[in-house]
C-alpha cells in the first residue's frame, strides 16, 4: 500500500514507521504523482533505501546529485540521505521502495564489521544498480523477491527475506566504494539539516535570510552556497515553496477557506499566496481545494 502523505519532522525526517508486525522494513509500490504533492518530497530516515522502477522514469536528488532512474533499474539511498524523487516526462513511473533498518540487514555480530562502516561512509549516499551488470541484476531480483514474499507471506517468508536482505548487502558492499568519512561532508549534512529544521519549526513566522544562516551557524551568502548547492534553489524560495506545500493538506479541510490558510502557513498577503501557489502548482488556491473536496466520495 502507497503512503501518499507521509509525515516527516523538522528536520525533514520521515516519521513513517517501515516495518511489519514482525520485521523492522517496509516494501510498497509507490506511484509518484499519486502522491499529495505530486511528487516525493525532500526527506531522509535511519532506514536504508532500496528502489527499483517497474514503469516510467524518475529524477531522483539525493543530497547534491540528480540521477535519472528508468523502468528496470534502481537505486540504493543510503541512511540519513536527503532525498525526493519526481517523475519524469510525465511517465506515471510507479517504483518499489524497500526500507529496511540497517540493524535488520545483518546480525549483530556482523553489523560493527559489515554495515556500520558503509552507512557512515560520505562517498556512499547513493549506488545507481543496473541490470546489465550481474551484482546489479542479484540486487533487483532479490527487491522483487522480498516485495513478492510480503504480499503472499509463505511460510517461513520472514527467514527468506533475511537471505534476501544478505544476498543484497553481499553484492553491493563488494562492488560498491571502499567506505571514506569525510568530516567537512558530515558537517556539511548536519548544518543543512539544522537550517531546514529552523526552517520547519518557524515557517508560521516571518524568516528571514539571516534568521536561517544563524541557525546553520553560517554567514549569509555561505548559507545561500549551501541551499543552491544542496537543494538548487535560495533559502527564501525554499520557505516558500515549504509553505504552499504545507497549505496542500488545509486546503483540502472543507471548512478552511484561501485567506485563512494563506495566513496559517506564514504568507502575510492573500493574494501574495495565490500567486505563489499557481506559479508552483499551476492551479490556484481555490481550484485546488474544489478539485480534491469534489473527488471525495
Amino acid at each position: 500500500m502507497q503512503i501518499k502523505n507521509f509525515k516527516i519532522d523538522q528536520s525533514l525526517k520521515e516519521l513513517t514507521e517501515h516495518r511489519t508486525v514482525v520485521l523492522p522494513m517496509a516494501c510498497y509500490e509507490t506511484t509518484i504523482n499519486q502522491n499529495i504533492h505530486g511528487y516525493i518530497p525532500l526527506h531522509w530516515h535511519e532506514e536504508i533505501q532500496l528502489v527499483l522502477i517497474v514503469k516510467g522514469e524518475a529524477v531522483f536528488q539525493i543530497n547534491e546529485d540528480s540521477i535519472t532512474v528508468r523502468e528496470g533499474q534502481g537505486l540504493f539511498i543510503n541512511s540519513g540521505c536527503l532525498h525526493m524523487a519526481e517523475e519524469k516526462d510525465r511517465s506515471g513511473c510507479v517504483y518499489i521502495c524497500l526500507n529496511v533498518s540497517p540493524h535488520f540487514v545483518l546480525s549483530q555480530e556482523l553489523y560493527t564489521t559489515f554495515v556500520y562502516p558503509y552507512i557512515q561512509a560520505t562517498n556512499l549516499p547513493y549506488v545507481q544498480l543496473e541490470a546489465k551488470e550481474p551484482w546489479g541484476e542479484n540486487i533487483l531480483a532479490a527487491i522483487l523477491n522480498i516485495h513478492q514474499l510480503l504480499q503472499r507471506k509463505p511460510p517461513f517468508y520472514e527467514i527468506s527475506i533475511t537471505v534476501q536482505l544478505t544476498l543484497i548487502w553481499q553484492n553491493l558492499i563488494m562492488n560498491g566504494f571502499q567506505p571514506e568519512y569525510d568530516a567537512t561532508e558530515m558537517q556539511k549534512s548536519h548544518r543543512i539539516k539544522q537550517m531546514l529544521q529552523w526552517i520547519h519549526t518557524h515557517y508560521t513566522e516571518k524568516i528571514r535570510l539571516d534568521d536561517i544562516a544563524k541557525a546553520g551557524q553560517l554567514s549569509r551568502s555561505e548559507c545561500c552556497r549551501y541551499f543552491n548547492r544542496i537543494l538548487k534553489t535560495t533559502p527564501l524560495s525554499y520557505v516558500t515553496e515549504y509553505r504552499i506545500q504545507k497549505s496542500l493538506v488545509l486546503l483540502q479541510q472543507a471548512d478552511s477557506n484561501v485567506t485563512e490558510v494563506a495566513y496559517r502557513v506564514g504568507f502575510n498577503s492573500t493574494s501574495y499566496f495565490i500567486d505563489k501557489f499557481r506559479k508552483s502548482m499551476r492551479i490556484t488556491p481555490l481550484a485546488y481545494k474544489k478539485s480534491k473536496t469534489e473527488a471525495r466520495p
